[in-house]
Formats: C-alpha cells, structure tokens, sequence
C-alpha cells in the first residue's frame, strides 16, 4: 500500500505544485511528497515518527467533524502547528479511512484544485480499502496461529510455529513474549481500545514479520523476533504511555517480558514468565510498571507458592503491623523495609528515608516491640523480610 499511495501523493503534488500527505484515521502519516515550502514541527515530527502527540489529534478531530469535502485545521502555535492546514477526508462507502492534507502556505485551492484532491481521496480509498481487506485476512490467520502458539498444548504450538513461519508471517530466530495489562476488570470498551491501540503502535514500529500480536480479554500479547533487553523495555515503555493515554481515566497499566527463547516453538514458556511478570507488577508496586520476569527475584519464586500457603508464612507481629492504617504504622512499614532492602546498612537507610540516625534507631526499636522480633538475629531479621515480601505479593496495599 504504502508504494501506491507514494506513487498517488507524488503524481498530485506534481500537478498541483503543492505538498501533499496521506495520513490514516489516526491521524498517522502514510505517504507525502518533497515540501514546496518550509513546514512546521508537528510535519517534520509527522515524518520523523510516524504520527503525531495525541493533543494535535484532538486537535484535528475538533475541526474536521464530519466532514464530506474540504475543511481546514487551523494553526495553534502552542501545539507547534505554526501553518493551516487544508484536509480532504478519505472514506470508503461512509467510512473514514484517512486524510489528504495540503499547507495553506503553499496558496489558496482553487475549484479544479479540489476537483483534483476529491478523485485522489477517492483513489487513496479503493488502495487503503483493499489494503485492508487484505490486512484483515492476514491478520485474521496470524490471530489464529498466535493463539495457538501460546496455548497449553505442546503438538498444537509447534504446529502453528512452523506455520507461522512457513507463511511468511514471522522471521526464524530468537523470540520473546510480552503481556500488556490493564487493572480494571471486567475490562470495559474503551479500554480494549486503548490496548489494541498500545498493541498496534508496537506493530508500527516493529520491522515486517518481526512481530505478532493477539488480544486476550484481560490482556495483550506480543510475540517479539530477535529481541534486546533494553528495546524491549522501551518498548513496553511507549505501549503502557500510549495505552493510559487511550484509556479512560483513572487507569493503571502493567507490561511484563518473558525471557528470550530460541524460537517460536518454544515461546509458550517466555509468554508464562510475562503474563506472571505483569502479575506481580501489579500486585507489587514497588517493582515499577514494565518488569522483565528476570528481575522479579524472590517475588518470582514466592509467586509460585499457593496464596494460603504465603499468607501462614506471615509473623502476627508483622500481619498487625500491615493492617494498621496509623499513619505512624505505615512510617514503620517503610522504615523496616528500606532498612532490610539496605541489609541493615543504617547510614545509607537514613539518607534514602531522610532522617536522623536517632530516629532511625527509634522507629526500628519500635518495629521489634510491634512485632516482637530481634532485628539483631539474622534469623528474625530473614523472616521479617520475607514476610514483607509476601504481604506485598498477596496483599497489595
């Protein structure tokens, strides 16, 4: 597609001496030809990534309506669109498929300007349509094979391995899986909106065949080719920012990455490791929103225990200390577990909870009274630990 609608847009922009793009109902750039004249930063961001930050979106969406010829966007400088912008909308039967835009810097539309602009809108349809007819029968298949991918069933996942790549649909090598989660549930429209939306953005700034996606009720899968550690990461990154900016708010949302495995025969383990990771994201905040189920540490092996099993293992002391809504009480949470995650290093405790060594040694005094336990055993001091770390892992606060 993306060919065709080049060839269209540079064919038009010819005629007309003017610049032309093609951008889809998201208001992400398809196709455009060389700038007549000099363009704003939301064009140049346009062309650099591929679309546009979700202000100027609105901003579009507030002046095109609904739009069956010309209209015009105009200039907002806070929103760096420093130039008018003159759109033609891209529907196919009563669809919106996309946009023609042309710069009011590069003069005025005359009638047979427009007459132009309306057969190209009209021809850019037929391509995006048929292009997506096509997407949608490809998608359709990979769905299918994804999901069986990752399902319980060892014979039926190395079946649609080779498949998928036999198809064409992904590379051979390394892969890895990726969870995406959202903390409502049931999980309501929009919300499946906004992950899909997550999911896709991760598809358009993926290489061909590398990637593969599949919703779920509750959460979003990826399959990732040939993945990196910190490309991962800062791609989960921009899935969970574009997610929570679709989403209706207030919203929370969790990514976990599985580690990384030979090929897609042998995924179903990495997407177990994610769908744990984004899990234990959730339920314990303090690991931060995208967790890799490498860094889970004792979070991943106590997550592997029954919830009853964990919930015995807690000290009365601790379980009194937990429930308590003093505020003083919540200070001694922290306080203790700083204090332990530090290994019982009181200078650096001090420093990161800013306070005085007294009161350091005054708050820990009353952690032991509280809990009855001796902070100078290591014995007490491992079980107040993990006992923290189980209450974070099965009760959330």
């Amino acid at each position: 597609m993306a060919s065709e609608l080049q060839r269209l847009v540079d064919s038009v922009g010819s005629r007309l001496g003017r610049s032309v793009a093609i951008d889809d109902a998201g208001i992400r750039l398809l196709a455009y030809n060389a700038h007549v004249r000099e363009v704003d930063e939301v064009r140049t961001g346009s062309i650099l990534r591929r679309g546009v930050p979700r202000a100027v979106v609105d901003h579009v969406r507030r002046h095109c309506g609904g739009a069956e010829g010309l209209f015009t966007v105009p200039a907002d400088a806070v929103l760096g669109l420093r130039i008018d912008r003159i759109g033609m909308p891209v529907r196919h039967n009563e669809d919106l498929l996309g946009f023609l835009w042309l710069l009011a810097s590069d003069g005025p539309v005359t009638a047979e300007d427009e007459a132009v602009l309306r057969r190209t809108a009209e021809t850019a349809a037929l391509i995006m349509h048929r292009e997506y007819l096509i997407g949608e029968l490809t998608r359709g298949r990979e769905r299918e094979l994804a999901r069986d991918v990752v399902s319980g069933d060892e014979v039926l996942r190395d079946q649609a391995a080779g498949q998928l790549v036999e198809e064409g649909l992904f590379v051979v090598g390394p892969v890895a899986a990726m969870v995406v989660r959202l903390a409502r549930t049931p999980v309501a429209e929009q919300d499946r909106l906004a992950l899909a939306a997550g999911l896709e953005l991760a598809r358009h700034r993926s290489p061909q065949r590398h990637l593969v996606q599949l919703e779920r009720p509750d959460h979003g899968i990826l399959l990732l080719a040939r993945p990196t550690g910190d490309d991962l990461r800062q791609l989960g990154t921009m899935i969970r920012d574009r997610v929570l900016r679709e989403a209706v708010a207030p919203a929370a949302c969790w990514v976990g990455i599985g580690g990384r495995r030979d090929d897609l025969s042998t995924v179903y383990q990495s997407y177990v490791e994610a769908r744990a990771a984004a899990d234990i994201a959730r339920d314990v905040r303090v690991l931060g929103p995208v967790v890799c189920h490498s860094e889970l540490g004792v979070y991943g092996m106590l997550a592997e225990l029954p919830a009853e099993r964990l919930a015995g293992s807690i000290p009365a002391g601790l379980r009194t200390l937990l429930t308590s809504h003093a505020a003083a009480d919540d200070a001694l949470i922290t306080t203790i577990e700083t204090f332990l995650d530090n290994a019982g290093h009181i200078k650096r405790t001090a420093e990161q909870l800013g306070l005085h060594r007294t009161s350091l040694y005054y708050r820990l005094q009353r952690v032991e009274q509280e809990t009855g336990l001796d902070l100078r055993s290591g014995d007490d001091r491992l079980i107040l630990h993990l006992g923290l770390k189980i209450a974070r892992l099965i009760e959330p606060r």
